[in-house]
Order: structure tokens, then C-alpha cells, then sequence
């Protein structure tokens, strides 16, 4: 019999929304699940419980952790795919020899590694991140964190709070300080779940306040810093998914009119491409292989403008191209606006790229034969 492959699943910066029920790899983990038997991936998938804002250091302790819980009680392999700076923490724990505030054995685990996927991960860094290692960025991050939940739950917002997001967000482009409004907005949110519920989403926030390294780590100059401290683990298969969102215009407004949650994210997702595109970045040296991949996703030229809405998209580039879509940054793990499907998909990022059902089924059947290529290689090996 063959060994068991397992799939460590690792969250990124918006993994609040993988708190208690709030499934933040929900529709990637059952897909994996569903599928991945039949092409070799014969063992658990798991998602990995992080720190969403604690430094890269913290985030990679807890993907060895899940490692040693998938594989310790038998002799199987481990591939990880990390979202967005997930990314990041897969790649710091598989480097050799690397230290982390843990009391495992890190290199034993690191080695039953075969596979890393990174999926629209700041590779190269994020000028998004600056916006939130501000006194008013964190105050944003606590109303993302909430918005966040309450649409995975619902699918919409209230009429209200929706309008006053939206309007919040076009004051914030304009340049105006939102004071106590976001307070309010969250306080509003908070209202509609259950009192237990609330507690505990109170509860996260604080421990999310307290620990917010990751916020400096992932801006360009933080990653130019990673990069240079971390190396592949020989033997390892590197791939990657990339994203790419069209630039907000008359198009993704249009789409956002069928609600008011629509149109409140929508605010939101213009505002935060504009940031993504707005600073300049070092520009990675592509092989001839990524740089045809990126072509025949996107037409002759990507620059460092294009992004997914949080991340540059050339800023994603490590390792083999897996797949390059037309998709924003939460497209691609499944939240986007297909309310009928059950489970339901929700989209809380209203960008108006069209990603649907069918291209997440091909990305992640991409990313599952991926794996079980690597899984493969080493079974021959």
C-alpha cells in the first residue's frame, strides 16, 4: 500500500474568518477531500488553526504543529498550501535548519514535506500592509475581521451598515479620517450574532490587537528581509496560483449594484487595488516558463500595477506556475457569488472579476494534480 499523502492546509493575513465555524478553507478543504483519492492524495486535510497577524516566525510554529498532528501516527508525506502570507509561513518552515518558537522537532517534520503550493502569497511583498500598521489600519483590520465573519455566515449586510461601509471607504480615498465610525460599524455587526458568539468574537479581536508583527514583515522592504533568510528545501517541489483582478471601472461598479453588501465591498475592493497599485516594488526576474505562463493568462506584459486586490500579482511568483487566473484575492479559496451552491459560496469582495464555480474546480484539480505529482516522484524516487 501506498504511503499516505496528507495536505496541510495554511490560512494567510485574512484567516479570521477560520474562527469557530467561520470556514475559512471550507469549499478548498472538501474539494481536496472530495477528489483527492483519485489522484494519489490518499490521506487527511487539515487547516491549520493560526494567528492571523502574528509574525511569520509564530504563523510557521503552528504549520509545524499541524504537520505533527496529520503525520505523526504513520510513516505518510506532507504537501502545505498557504493562501496569501500562509504562503509565507510554508516556505519559513521548510527552510533547512530554521528556528522557530517552537518545542518540536522542526527539521524532523520539515522533511516529511514533498510539495509547497503558494496560492496569491506577497512574495515579494504588499504595499497593502503599510495601510494596516497604522493606528486607523487597525481599526479597519478589526472591521474586516468582522465583515469577514458576518458574510461567511449571512451573505450580505444589513442595508445600513453596507451603505455607511461604502461611504466609509470613499471618505478613506479621499483622505478623510474616519474616526469613531468603524467603532460604531463593528459594535452594529457584532449586535447580530448570539451573545455567546459575540463574546468569543470579542475575545479574538483583543488576542488580534495584542499580536500584529506580520503587518510590518509583509510590507516589501520586511520582505526583501524574509527572502533573504530563507532558502528552499532541496528536494521540495515549489508551485504557485496567481491572481489577478481587472482594475475597478464602470465594469466591477455594475456588478456590484445587485445589493448593498455588493456595493459596500465593492468601495472597499476599489480602495484596496488602488493601494496594491500605487507604490512601486522590485520586479522579480522570471524564468522563460513563468513569464509564458503569465502570457497566456493575461495578454503580453504584466507590471507591478496588477494585482489581486491586496497582493501584486508579480509579487506572487514562486516556483513552478501552477495555474494563473483572473481572480481576486478571495476568489480563488472559494468566496465568490454563487449563493445556490451547497454549500454556499459568498463573495465579500465584490470586484466584479467573474471567477465561478467551474474555474475554482479547475484551479484547485491543477493544484491537487500538482501534489500528487510530487507524491509520485518521491514514491519512485
Amino acid at each position: 500500500m501506498p504511503r499516505p499523502h496528507h495536505v496541510v492546509l495554511v490560512p494567510g493575513f485574512f484567516g479570521f474568518a477560520n474562527l469557530g465555524d467561520f470556514a475559512y478553507f471550507g469549499h478548498v478543504r472538501d474539494f481536496l477531500a472530495e477528489m483527492g483519492p483519485a489522484v494519489g492524495l490518499r490521506g487527511d486535510v487539515v487547516v491549520v488553526q493560526t494567528i492571523p497577524t502574528a509574525s511569520l516566525r509564530v504563523r510557521a510554529a503552528k504549520v509545524a504543529e499541524a504537520v505533527a498532528r496529520a503525520a505523526d501516527g504513520d510513516d505518510g508525506e506532507v504537501s502545505i498550501v498557504g493562501h496569501s502570507s500562509g504562503g509565507l509561513d510554508a516556505r519559513l518552515f521548510v527552510t533547512p535548519d530554521v528556528s522557530l518558537p517552537s518545542p518540536l522537532d522542526v527539521e524532523r517534520y520539515a522533511r516529511r514535506v514533498r510539495s509547497v503550493v503558494t496560492v496569491s502569497a506577497p512574495h515579494l511583498g504588499t504595499p497593502v500592509a503599510h495601510l494596516f500598521n497604522s493606528l486607523l489600519g487597525q481599526q479597519l483590520l478589526r472591521l474586516l475581521s468582522v465583515l469577514t465573519m458576518y458574510a461567511v455566515r449571512a451573505g450580505r449586510l444589513p442595508i445600513g451598515a453596507g451603505l455607511r461601509i461604502a461611504h466609509l471607504f470613499r471618505r478613506r480615498r479621499a483622505g478623510a479620517h474616519p474616526g469613531s465610525v468603524v467603532e460604531q460599524l463593528v459594535d452594529e455587526l457584532l449586535a447580530d450574532f448570539s451573545s455567546h458568539r459575540r463574546h468569543e468574537i470579542e475575545r479574538f479581536l483583543s488576542t488580534l490587537g495584542k499580536d500584529q508583527d506580520l503587518l510590518g514583515q509583509i510590507t516589501p522592504g520586511g520582505m526583501d528581509v524574509f527572502n533573504a533568510s530563507t532558502e528552499d528545501r532541496p528536494g521540495v517541489r515549489y508551485g504557485c496560483v496567481v491572481t489577478r483582478a481587472r482594475p475597478p471601472g464602470l465594469r466591477s461598479f455594475a456588478s456590484s449594484l445587485k445589493d448593498p453588501y455588493a456595493i459596500a465591498t465593492h468601495a472597499l475592493y476599489v480602495a484596496l487595488y488602488r493601494i496594491a497599485s500605487g507604490a512601486p516594488a522590485r520586479e522579480p526576474r522570471l524564468t522563460r516558463e513563468q513569464a509564458a505562463a503569465l502570457r497566456r493568462a493575461y495578454g503580453w506584459r504584466t507590471d507591478m500595477r496588477a494585482n489581486d486586490g491586496m497582493v501584486p500579482t508579480l509579487s506572487q511568483i514562486w516556483g513552478d506556475v501552477i495555474c494563473a487566473a483572473w481572480a481576486d484575492h478571495l476568489d480563488v479559496i472559494g468566496h465568490f457569488h454563487r449563493p445556490t451552491h451547497v454549500p454556499p459560496h459568498f463573495d465579500w469582495l465584490s470586484s466584479g472579476s467573474g471567477f465561478d464555480r467551474p474555474q475554482f474546480e479547475q484551479v484547485w484539480r491543477e493544484v491537487a494534480a500538482f501534489l500528487a505529482a510530487g507524491a509520485a516522484a518521491e514514491a519512485h524516487g
